[in-house]
């Protein structure tokens, strides 16, 4: 059975990824299908409608294949991975330029690439059951598929709060962060599928979609933006503690598992990303940090302590913030030469299509 399913029904042409066992994780060999994919459809006047939806029970997709990462960073050259994101964020902004409406049913658990290949859609469904993350930096990873785009352009620092806390989401703040668009019940999935093999994309959804529940991040702002607005992870730590609101110091304690490293390229990269514009742009510069962390020592801790043996307990290097220097977050950001991911240089960069 393919690990990547297509099919057509109607006007609307089907993409589902079939590794339920591996909560439906992408392979590069799955990418490059999609990707193939969408240019026939592209170019194909009976297709109106491209849908994306995951196999099982669990959820849309978890992410990339981490464990093919680790073996390739611990063990290869990490060439591999590289030609992996490579592929990976060209599909991430071509699934943003698509001429054609794409639909994502983030139905379930959408995390870290599952989120590259449904956000950046012009249709965005999420169900009383989504859990959307990007759960980079408790792996020594920084968020990538152009999650930092996607966070930076969330209201006030809640796309900074989430980004170092890998935190998940349900509906209505995903809603409120900008990482979806409209709200139905899981149980209405199937009638919705079913509607867009004939009916405009407009009055599929209008059909079916319902009020979101409550976003629970709306009354936290007033922590979220006075903390994570200052300067640094160790002032916006300091912040954090000192604040008398639970869920600020609950946050704190969260931050001080994850990487020292990874927390401070990563709000590095998100406020860059608020400077840098459109997508593509900000792919290039993620591009640069994962390659480079392949090169560090946490990216392939962080998958050995939660994925591999599953102690949950990585040790990191350095293992404090203040040990991880300026210059050391800056190599995070040297240009790769030849080796650019050169997405902005390459296109025409245009506004996102919308539906």
């Amino acid at each position: 059975m393919s690990d990547v399913l297509f099919r057509t029904r109607g006007h609307a042409a089907h993409i589902t990824l079939n590794r339920p066992e591996a909560l439906n994780s992408l392979t590069h060999e799955m990418v490059l299908r999609i990707d193939e994919a969408l240019t026939g459809w592209e170019h194909d006047p009976a297709v109106e409608t491209v849908v994306i939806t995951g196999a099982g029970e669990r959820g849309l997709c978890a992410g990339g294949d981490i464990r093919a990462i680790h073996d390739d960073a611990r063990d290869g050259d990490g060439t591999a991975s590289a030609a992996f994101w490579r592929d990976e964020y060209r599909l991430n902004a071509r699934i943003a330029r698509y001429p054609k409406p794409y639909v994502a049913v983030m139905d379930g658990i959408v995390m870290g690439g599952g989120v590259g290949i449904s956000a950046h859609g012009s249709v965005r469904v999420v169900t009383e059951r989504s859990r959307v993350a990007m759960p980079e930096t408790g792996i020594g990873f920084v968020p990538d598929v152009g999650g930092t785009h996607l966070l930076a352009l969330a209201p006030g620092e809640l796309g900074t709060h989430l980004a170092l806390t890998g935190a998940p989401v349900g509906a209505g703040d995903a809603l409120l962060c900008g990482l979806a668009d409209h709200y139905l019940p899981s149980g209405s999935v199937p009638a919705f599928l079913d509607d867009l093999a004939a009916l405009p994309v407009r009055d599929a959804v209008a059909r079916h979609v319902q009020p979101p529940p409550p976003a629970g991040l709306a009354a936290q702002r007033q922590w979220i933006d006075a903390c994570y607005a200052a300067g640094t992870v160790e002032q916006l730590l300091h912040r954090l503690l000192a604040h008398e609101d639970p869920a600020a110091k609950e946050a704190a304690r969260a931050l001080l598992t994850k990487s020292p490293t990874a927390l401070k390229v990563t709000l590095a990269a998100l406020r860059r990303a608020r400077r840098l514009g459109p997508l593509e742009r900000v792919l290039d510069q993620e591009y640069r940090v994962s390659c480079a962390c392949l090169r560090g020592p946490d990216l392939v801790e962080g998958i050995r302590a939660q994925v591999i043996d599953k102690d949950r307990r990585p040790r990191w290097s350095p293992a404090t913030l203040a040990e991880v220097t300026e210059a050391d977050v800056e190599r995070y950001f040297t240009p790769l030469g030849e080796r650019d991911l050169g997405l902005a240089a390459a296109s025409d960069i245009t506004e996102e299509v919308v539906w």
